[in-house]
């Protein structure tokens, strides 16, 4: 028989396993950004899709508020090692956006207003996956979280839920982003804990 110290319970996932390694829940939803917020007045805002052969799919915030909204509740991981789990959003799958775009690329680079970039293989927006976010918790998307939009890809390190996004270039090879060429992980899985370049 094996001697175990009282109390010893194994590693702890944390909250039904909903935590990734390394994570520690919160209950405010913490600001990190690399620059100064962007204010985007909405009669401005646009979002565009530009596939690898140079065509341009582009909606304003009147045509992004016609198209049919879902209202995911998903836990968010910040690579930072904090967790809010049940966060509340409503937004448009990226899903509807794409049904008019016809491309082949595998890659998608994700711009912000301000000049922040990250990158994804496109099949982790598609299939239910990501959202174009403009609402929170039941309010418009604040200023400080991304609003008036931001990418919701809650299955990767929120690094990659851009704020303050305009648009997406579609690639034919993968191009790394701001943080990625920072040193940060290509991909960014929580649960491999894959924070920097190496992990």
């Amino acid at each position: 028989m094996g001697i175990i110290s009282r109390g010893f319970q194994g590693r702890r996932r944390g909250s039904d396993g909903r935590l990734p390694p390394g994570q520690y829940l919160v209950h405010d939803f913490p600001v990190l950004s690399a620059g100064p917020t962007p204010r985007v007045p909405l009669d401005r805002w646009e979002f565009t899709i530009d596939t690898e052969d140079g065509r341009r799919h582009r909606w304003s915030w009147q045509d992004l508020m016609k198209l049919p909204s879902e209202t995911p509740t998903v836990d968010i991981h910040c690579v930072t090692k904090w967790s809010k789990l049940d966060t509340a959003w409503q937004g448009v799958s990226l899903d509807v956006l794409f049904e008019e775009v016809e491309s082949a690329a595998e890659y998608a680079l994700i711009h912000s207003y301000g000049g922040y970039t990250t990158n994804l293989p496109v099949e982790d927006l598609l299939d239910g996956k990501a959202w174009l976010a403009y609402r929170y918790d039941g309010d418009d998307l604040a200023p400080e979280h991304g609003g008036p939009a931001r990418l919701l890809v809650p299955h990767v390190y929120f690094w990659k839920s851009a704020k303050w996004v305009r648009g997406i270039r579609l690639l034919d090879e993968d191009e790394p982003g701001f943080w990625e060429t920072a040193g940060y992980h290509n991909y960014g899985d929580p649960w491999r804990e894959q924070r920097y370049e190496g992990d």
